[in-house]
């Protein structure tokens, strides 16, 4: 076993660059790097080649104290809520619609599957991690997971987010099927404009190549501690108020300065420090426990089938009765339920592509948004005996 904390972090980054290689390939190309560095993480802590959660390191709670709330923090730097009116009135309707209707769903399967008997004593904040990434992202579920301790606890998380991947493969095929079987006995497809400026934002969004100076890399990293340091404290001096949600506020606001927004390497740096995150998830996984109490994932699936399944009515209906442009209505619970990439994918594969950027941006909204509901649908399932 290597037990010192820089080989420790080279065997994490390393796992980083194989799961980067390997979902380049067909084969595990839908999985995803995040659940990829999870799974190749638990294996090699299983293995006994690095610490599991016991024996922990040191390193793993510097990088749940440190890392995490930094990638969280430099990834919400992207979202500028001043893009979100060229998003357009019918897709910003749509996405709020299906963000209420994922609330409502959280609320309605974990009453349904008896959470707090079937789950355990952390049911609600499974309830409020998946609130929080069925309305904005893995940002927002990663935020509520460590806002409430899940985090360290690595069969429960694991199992949470293999339900939360599969469930949202199926929902792209839905997502996709729908409007082509609607559109076909309601036509209500209506092409929007796409301007050069509309090409070149989808473009900045998108794009994974950054061109990064040393000043961007510096001032990034002297603002986001910064940032935590003072989310710290002011959760200190008003502690009703979770400082995850004070180091989003803060970091929302940055975020609508120009010259802060303009930074290279946010993406890239915040990205870096969730994979790392997600690499002590998967070291912190019990593969044996988690295949011994299979039960909980199944309960897990169940919770989170359920809650789309609603998500997915009330958006749907709603749209219906609106008349609205069934893409449209697609690519919002898109942007709600697998984020900004997947409605990106989506508008690409309905031939949307007019519709592409109003999918990223209220994709980017859902980020900003997602943690505070998050937090809110957590605390309500907490504080109610109904679950």
């Amino acid at each position: 076993m290597f037990s010192d904390t820089l080989s420790i972090l080279a065997i994490l980054c390393l796992n980083i660059v194989i799961s980067e290689w390997l979902c380049q390939k067909p084969f595990f190309r839908h999985v995803g790097t995040g659940l990829m560095v999870i799974i190749l993480t638990a294996i090699v802590a299983n293995l006994g080649i690095i610490p599991a959660s016991t024996p922990a390191t040191p390193l793993y709670d510097g990088i749940f104290a440190y890392i995490a709330p930094l990638s969280i923090f430099l990834m919400l730097l992207n979202v500028n809520l001043s893009s979100l009116k060229k998003a357009g009135k019918p897709m910003l309707t749509m996405f709020l619609i299906g963000s209420f209707a994922t609330m409502i769903g959280a609320l309605v399967a974990m009453w349904l599957v008896s959470g707090k008997s079937q789950i355990g004593e952390m049911f609600y904040a499974i309830g409020g991690m998946y609130t929080g990434t069925y309305i904005g992202g893995s940002i927002n579920f990663n935020a509520v997971a460590l806002h409430y301790g899940v985090s360290q606890q690595g069969s429960l998380f694991s199992a949470a987010t293999v339900a939360d991947n599969i469930i949202t493969a199926l929902w792209v095929i839905a997502t996709l099927a729908l409007p082509q079987i609607l559109n076909k006995k309601f036509p209500r497809k209506a092409l929007m404009e796409v301007t050069e400026e509309t090409q070149a934002e989808t473009h900045h969004y998108t794009s994974d190549i950054e061109s990064v100076r040393p000043f961007d890399l510096a001032f990034l990293i002297a603002i986001s501690l910064v940032g935590i340091r003072l989310s710290t404290w002011l959760s200190s001096q008003i502690p009703q108020v979770p400082t995850i949600l004070w180091l989003t506020t803060i970091a929302l606001i940055l975020a609508q300065i120009p010259a802060v927004n303009r930074l290279k390497g946010h993406k890239l740096l915040g990205l870096l420090g969730v994979y790392l995150f997600l690499a002590v998830i998967g070291a912190y996984c019990d593969v044996p426990a988690l295949l011994k109490d299979g039960a909980l994932a199944i309960v897990l699936l169940v919770l989170v089938t359920i809650l789309v399944a609603v998500h997915g009515l009330i958006i749907y209906g709603l749209g219906a009765l609106f008349k609205q442009d069934w893409d449209i209505v697609s690519i919002a619970s898109q942007a709600n339920v697998g984020g900004s990439a997947s409605a990106m994918a989506l508008s690409r594969s309905l031939n949307r592509t007019d519709l592409t950027l109003p999918g990223i941006l209220v994709g980017a909204l859902g980020n900003a948004t997602g943690t505070y509901w998050g937090i809110l649908i957590a605390e309500i399932l907490r504080n109610s005996g109904w679950f």
